[in-house]
This record gives structure tokens, sequence and C-alpha cells, in this order.
């Protein structure tokens, strides 16, 4: 069964959430202050992260900053401010979902049972890709660079495999987000190229050293890495 932690310090909802998740075979936890839900954590798995934005004495932001220092389960991010910055910031510190509040909470279900088909099929595919200097073991998510281990969030490690999975193809951004996220940006939100770019800084990459993901400018991203032999 599949566990959700909740950080949220709104007691009326994180029931409501309790009450209409679990009724979808879903095991809830419910935790009302970052320590808390930054404690519990240390001792024991969640499958995904619903973390509340605005906490008291330390932002969601700070608490995921703490979380990707070690973890890389899946974050979905509540605010109540829903301003296209705040989901920028977040995906840059490696949040995978955003979702405003107030909202529905077959919205979350939809967001949720998405994470977890990504995470279950990616899961339960066998097999080692190899390039040279980058390595991805599919069944255990396992992504090494330069024969060293990289910590990736959902999102990135899903944006990885689908690059790789159409290396030979230029992918505009409109392919990218309905191939990770299932819902429909504006134009104007960058949330495509921020989770882009997070990916390459942790490939090791910088505007002057492409070994992976080449830019093609006005359409999209495409991926050069070169096979091993």
């Amino acid at each position: 069964m599949d566990k959700i932690l909740i950080i949220d310090d709104d007691v009326q909802l994180t029931e409501l959430l309790i009450e209409f998740l679990s009724s979808y075979k879903y095991k809830l936890v419910a935790k009302h202050t970052p320590e808390e839900g930054l404690e519990y954590l240390e001792k024991k798995e969640a499958s995904v992260i619903i973390l509340d934005i605005m906490l008291p004495g330390m932002d969601g932001f700070q608490v995921l900053r703490k979380i990707r220092e070690n973890l890389s389960t899946p974050v979905i991010m509540l605010t109540a401010r829903g301003e296209v910055t705040d989901r920028i910031v977040g995906l840059e510190l490696g949040a995978d979902d955003y979702l405003p509040k107030p909202f529905e909470p077959r919205e979350l279900l939809a967001r949720i049972q998405s994470i977890l088909r990504r995470t279950h099929s990616s899961a339960a595919i066998i097999e080692n890709v190899h390039f040279k200097g980058l390595s991805i073991d599919k069944n255990k998510q396992e992504v090494l660079l330069d024969k060293k281990p990289i910590s990736l969030s959902t999102t990135e490690y899903e944006a990885l495999i689908l690059f790789i999975e159409n290396s030979s193809e230029t992918l505009d951004r409109e392919f990218l987000v309905e191939n990770l996220r299932g819902i429909s940006w504006q134009s104007y939100d960058r949330s495509v190229d921020v989770l882009v770019s997070r990916l390459r800084g942790k490939l090791g990459e910088t505007p002057n050293n492409t070994r992976f993901i080449k830019t093609v400018h006005g359409v999209g991203y495409k991926f050069i890495g070169e096979p091993e032999d």
C-alpha cells in the first residue's frame, strides 16, 4: 500500500484529505509542523509527500530543501498564493508538482495517481542504459555520472528517461509538458525550462559545456549523449 505523508498546519484540511484519500486505499500520515514532518522522514519512508508552502517557523521551500538533501521522494507542493514565481522556486528546489489552494480533492488525487504511475512503471522496467559518462539503472532508478551517483527528483529522472527514449528527436516544450505532467501550463510559465536547466546542472553541464542535453533554439531540447562502445 502506498503511503502519503501530508505536512500542513491546516488540521481541518488534513483531516478532509485523510478521509478522502483513505477511501482509495492509500495509507495517510499527517504532520502539522515542519519539524514533525522532517523527523518522520528520518525514520520512515513515504511514497509521496504533500507539502504546504505556508508553514509555521519554516516555510515549505526550506522543508523541501532539507528533504532533497537525502531523499528523491516525489513532492507535491500546496500554496494559498498560487503565484507563478512560487511554482518556479519549488521546481528549482526539486518539487515534482504544484497545486494552488483552494483545490478539489479529486484534482490532488489525479496528481498523486499520475506520479505513482510514473514511479511504479519505471521501477518495473529492468534495464541498464549506458552512455559515455552516464549510466542509468532503470530498475533501481539510479543514475551515475562519471561513475558517481547523483540525486534526481522524480520529475528530473522522468525527464532524463524521456530524453533518452527519444534521443533521435528534438522535444518541444509542449511534448515535455504532456508527457511529464499530464497538465497544461500557460506559455509564460518557465517551468519546463527550469526543470531542464536543473537537470542539466545535475548532469554537470554549463552553458559552455553541453554533454547530454542540447538546446535547440526556438524549438526545445535534444539528448546528444554518446552510447558507450
